[in-house]
Parts: structure tokens; C-alpha cells; sequence
């Protein structure tokens, strides 16, 4: 190939380049489609809201119920690759230049990754949860009480713990080392580029950004519209507002947007970071306070035990997809589970690019142990706190508890319903809505920094009116379908439904994350050995070198030998 030749090419690739961002550019290839594919399905599930409903239906069906064993071994896969990764060979390799220290100090860090991976679904689903697998345990638990609330806490820590954290490892980690090892953009295609090469540069890479735009826009956007449910329910539960209607949740979802926007716009080192702090400090007092307030020897007794039996059948429950039980069974599986394992995969993008965003300097070692233990350890702290209050109260308590005659948790009102229990639970009912409040704001704005950089070409700082844009984006969505529901979620939970859908695709991106991943870690490793094995090479023959120049010394210091006497 001449250099002409060379150069031609090298232009060709520089033409088929997404932007950066700078400037206040955006990657057109992602930023327009993207819109218009979520426009188009907000029009189709607004105005055909049955049809859509159906349809989004029958392919959430058929892919929950045809590959829930997919899922599970697919994400038990994840958990192996991650453990494996982090405590082998390559964990020393660090998430930037050598010897660069970490961008954010630990504390930030934690609260930062544990606000945007899943803080508000603990606050959501930190009573609820182990209520309803109390009240319906999956085929083959044992009717007894206590069995069936150890099944409750040990199947609660497996959809909560160290699986979710392993599918944000899978991104995270490869988009970390992408951005801050080898200086790529903050972008999903990026991660796949050992393996499509320059491909990932036009259309290939286009679509795979547009996808994580689009799954992250849905989930943020659902999670807005069901967040303001349960804090329009708690108001009415503890006598704030009066049957609070549409338009309350419509002026709820403004306020948290309007917060979110400002945060994002101010970035990551200010406005998130300082938001996900004060929610860990929230977090620990509601926490606290129940813990204090409630049945403290057994949540602390039931947290040893609970956790005990989940490492002890950890292996187990990884693997079973409910078949010894028959379509009872696997569809127990189905609706929770592989329901889970779908709902992470599809919030994969948005979490996995921001942690990486913020663990510039860290080792993978560092990383991995901070994203898969320490939240996983307090993941399980929360749940054994709340779900083990209400579990207490339903055995052993004199009132009814918290779930119906006929077997039914209310979920959105189940966590105030445990506050009401307490003493000085009013007061601490109003905290927890701000903490819910903020957590929704940390999601949205985490979520809309990274749409935009997505949006932007991968840019480290994208510009504000892109993040400006998406924000609103997502409180629109959500006020859009949230009043296309009359009195319920229908729209909603078609979306959320959507997002799901969107994980299938996804999943098969994050296989070639992995192998993406080990291609790049077993290069570093070579070259690492080789120059090792260069400079060992280089010391010897430099100690050889002074060894010789001593002797020379040595020999000019004492003069030439004596000449023999002749006689």
C-alpha cells in the first residue's frame, strides 16, 4: 500500500468517525433516529393504547417465556466472567494511565454508582418484595412460616445482589476500559471495537448506541411515571393530599425533571454528585430509624441467617429455571426472575456507561470489588431491615400485617404501611419521600448525562442543551403515558414492558462485550510480559556491562603483572 493509498483510507475512517461532541455537536446517525423511534412508539402507545398494549404483550410473553433459560445462564455467565476477571491475572490493569489515581474519592464514588444502578427500586421494593414471595412463594416452598419468609429474604437477595451488579460489571468494565485505557469516547460501540474494528464507526456502531438511547430513555421514563405513583400514594396514605389525581403526578414528575435537569447541566462532579451523596445520607437514617425502631434482634439475627443460606444455594439458585415444578414453576420463574435479569440487562447501558464515567483511575480489581461486593453488602442490609420488619409483623405482630385477607400486598403503599407501625413513623414517612424524590432525581439525571454523551458521539461532556433535551425527554414521556392510562398504568406498563423487549438484542451486545473485553485484557497482559521480559533482558546485559567495566577497573588500579625473574 503506498502512503497515498494510506492516507486515503486513514480519511475515509476519519469521514465515517461519529462527532465528539465539541462544540455542541451531536452524532446525527444516533441523535435523529433515536428521537424519532421513541416519538413514534410514544404516538403508537398513546393513541393505539390497547393494540400496543397486545402486541408489546405477545412478544413479552414469548420471549420471558421461550428463554427464561437464556436469561438465567446468560446472567449466571456474567456473574463467573466477573469474579473471574477481578480476582485473576487482570486485575491489576488500571482504568487509566498508569499511575493515575482515582477521579472521585471512594465515599462519592459508592454513593454515585449505588444511586444510579438501583437505589430507588430498594426504596420502592424494600418491603414489597419479600411480602409477596412471603404471601406467594414459588411451587415447591413448604407452607410454613418460617420457610416460606427464608425463601422471601434469600430469593429477594438473589434478584438484588451480586447478578444485577455483575450485568453493570459486563458494561461498565468494558466501556471503562474503552474510555479511560485506550482514550475512546464515552460510547457503547467503543467496547466492541477488537471485535467489528472500524465497523463500529458507521452504521453498526450508530445502531447500537441508538438501542442504548432508546432502552435508557424507556426505563428512566417508567420509572418516573411508577416513581410518582408511589409518592402520590404515600401522600394520601399519610393525609397530605386528598386522593391526589393525574394532575398531582403530572406537577411531581415537573418537579423531579426541573431538579434533574439542573443537576445534569451543572455535571457529574457537582450536581450528581453532591445529589447521590445526601441520598446515601437519607438512605442511612430511614434505614437506621427502622432498624432502631423495629425488631432489631431479629432483623439482625435474620440477616446472618438469610445471608448464610443465600451463599450456601447461590450455585443452585443461579441455575434453576422452575422446570422440576412443571409450567407452575418455570412461569414463577418467568414473571419474576427472568423478569428481573431482563429489567437489568435493559438498564445496562445507562448504569454501566456512567460507573464507568466516574471510575477513571481505579484498577479492575478496585472496580469490580466496589461494584459487586460493597452495594450487594448494603443492598442486603436494606432488605433485611425493611422486608425483615414486615416479615416480623406478619408472624409474630397482633395486628393483621401488611398483606390482605385475600393474599394481596399493596406494593405502592406497602412501605409507608410498615412507617405507620412504628413510633415516630409519620415523621419519617415525610423523609422517605424526599429520598425517593431524590433518587428519582439521581436516575434521571445520571440517565440523561448519558443519553446525551451517546447522543454526542461519546463526548466526556456533552453539551447542555443535548442534556437539557433529554431530560426533558424522559419527564415528557412519562407525563404523556401516564395520562394516556385513565386511572391506571396500562401505557406505562407497556413501556416498562418495551424496555424489557429491548434487552434481548442487548444481550447478545453484551456477549461481545465480554469477549471484546478478554481480547483487550489478554493483548495488555502479552505486551505487559514482553516488556517485562525486555527490561529483565535490559538489566542483565547492563549489569554485565558494569561487571565488566569493574574488572577493567580493577586490573588499571593494579598495574600490569609482574614480568617473571630470568635467571
Amino acid at each position: 500500500m503506498t502512503a497515498q493509498q494510506a492516507t486515503g483510507k486513514q480519511g475515509e475512517r476519519q469521514k465515517r468517525a461519529p462527532k465528539t461532541g465539541g462544540g455542541g455537536r451531536i452524532t446525527p446517525g444516533v441523535f435523529w433516529p433515536s428521537a424519532a423511534v421513541i416519538a413514534a412508539f410514544v404516538v403508537f402507545a398513546v393513541v393505539g393504547q390497547d393494540r400496543a398494549a397486545e402486541t408489546v404483550g405477545e412478544v413479552h410473553t414469548a420471549i420471558v417465556g421461550d428463554l427464561g433459560w437464556y436469561y438465567m445462564a446468560l446472567v449466571s455467565l456474567f456473574v463467573i466472567f466477573a469474579l473471574w476477571v477481578g480476582i485473576g491475572r487482570y486485575g491489576d490493569i488500571r482504568l487509566g494511565k498508569d499511575g493515575e489515581e482515582a477521579e472521585f474519592g471512594l465515599g462519592s464514588w459508592l454513593a454515585m454508582l449505588f444511586a444510579a444502578g438501583m437505589g430507588i427500586g430498594l426504596v420502592y421494593w424494600g418491603v414489597a418484595e419479600p411480602l409477596n414471595f412471603f404471601s406467594s412463594p414459588r411451587p415447591g416452598v413448604g407452607e410454613g412460616e418460617a420457610e416460606r419468609a427464608e425463601f422471601a429474604m434469600v430469593q429477594t437477595f438473589l434478584h438484588w445482589g451480586i447478578h444485577p451488579w455483575a450485568i453493570y460489571v459486563v458494561v461498565g468494565l468494558a466501556v471503562a476500559y474503552a474510555v479511560h485505557r485506550k482514550g475512546r469516547p464515552v460510547s457503547i460501540r467503543w467496547t466492541l471495537e477488537p471485535l467489528l474494528g472500524d465497523r463500529i464507526r458507521g452504521r453498526w456502531g450508530d445502531v447500537i448506541d441508538t438501542v442504548a438511547i432508546v432502552g435508557t430513555v424507556f426505563g428512566v421514563a417508567t420509572s418516573l411515571g411508577l416513581g410518582v405513583l408511589q409518592i402520590s400514594s404515600g401522600l394520601d396514605y399519610l393525609g397530605w393530599a386528598d386522593s391526589p389525581g393525574k394532575a398531582v403526578q403530572v406537577v411531581l414528575i415537573i418537579a423531579i425533571t426541573a431538579i434533574a435537569t439542573v443537576s445534569v447541566v451543572t455535571g457529574v462532579a457537582r450536581g450528581i454528585r453532591w445529589l447521590s451523596n445526601i441520598n446515601m445520607v437519607l438512605a442511612a437514617v430511614v434505614a437506621l430509624f427502622v432498624l432502631v425502631a423495629g425488631p432489631t434482634l431479629f432483623i439482625l439475627s435474620g440477616l446472618v441467617q438469610d445471608v448464610g443460606v443465600y451463599l450456601q444455594d447461590l450455585l443452585r439458585m443461579s441455575f434453576d429455571t422452575g422446570a422440576s415444578q412443571g409450567e407452575e414453576g418455570t412461569g414463577w420463574v418467568s414473571g419474576w426472575t427472568v423478569f428481573y435479569w431482563g429489567w437489568w440487562i435493559s438498564w445496562a447501558p445507562f448504569v454501566g456507561i456512567f460507573i464507568a464515567r466516574i471510575s477513571r483511575g481505579r484498577t479492575v480489581r478496585e472496580f469490580i470489588t466496589g461494584v459487586l461486593l460493597v452495594p450487594t453488602a448494603l443492598t442486603f442490609f436494606w432488605f433485611a431491615v425493611f422486608g425483615g420488619s414486615a416479615l416480623h409483623g406478619q408472624m409474630f405482630g397482633n395486628d393483621e400485617g401488611l398483606i390482605g385477607e385475600d393474599g394481596a400486598v399493596s406494593t405502592d403503599n406497602a412501605l409507608f404501611q410498615l412507617l405507620d407501625t412504628l413510633p415516630g413513623g409519620a415523621f419519617m414517612a415525610g423523609v422517605t419521600i424526599l429520598l425517593i424524590v431524590l433518587f428519582f432525581v439521581t436516575s434521571s439525571d445520571s440517565g440523561s448525562y448519558v443519553v446525551a454523551a451517546l447522543a454526542s458521539g461519546g463526548a466526556p461532556e456533552p453539551p447542555r442543551w443535548t442534556r437539557v433535551f433529554w431530560s426533558a425527554s424522559a419527564g415528557l414521556v412519562a407525563i404523556a403515558l401516564l395520562l394516556a392510562s385513565g386511572s391506571g398504568t396500562a401505557s406505562l406498563d407497556t413501556l416498562k414492558t418495551t424496555a424489557i423487549i429491548i434487552a434481548l438484542p442487548f444481550s447478545v451486545v453484551m456477549i461481545g462485550m465480554c469477549a471484546a473485553t478478554l481480547v483487550q485484557f489478554r493483548r495488555e497482559r502479552r505486551a505487559y510480559l514482553e516488556a517485562r521480559r525486555l527490561a529483565a533482558r535490559e538489566r542483565i546485559v547492563e549489569e554485565a556491562v558494569a561487571a565488566m567495566e569493574a574488572d577493567l577497573e580493577n586490573r588499571a588500579l593494579l598495574g600490569p603483572p609482574a614480568s617473571p625473574d630470568r635467571t
